[in-house]
């Protein structure tokens, strides 16, 4: 059966990623972590993008600064014209 697909936006975790971490041999909150840890590196290579810099080069203004952005598209043109769906 096929799944709907979502944008990138609204699924940070591939099918097959979150069955490679359901099946590695974490406590349940490292898995948590673990799948925190990779939705958070797609989103900061995003940012990355965004800003046209390397991760690495990020800092924690700009990042503060898209969230800041991501939220304001949110509450003033609604959820789905905003990067991050919540």
């Amino acid at each position: 059966m096929d799944l709907p697909s979502q944008q990138p936006s609204t699924q940070f975790l591939t099918l097959e990623e979150s069955e490679k971490v359901d099946a590695a041999l974490l406590s349940s909150p490292e898995k948590f972590l673990t799948r925190l840890t990779i939705s958070s590196l797609k989103l900061l290579k995003h940012i990355a993008q965004e800003y046209g810099v390397a991760i690495e080069d990020l800092t924690t203004q700009q990042v503060i600064a898209w969230f800041e952005k991501d939220g304001k598209v949110r509450r003033e043109q609604g959820l789905e014209s905003a990067y991050l769906k919540w």
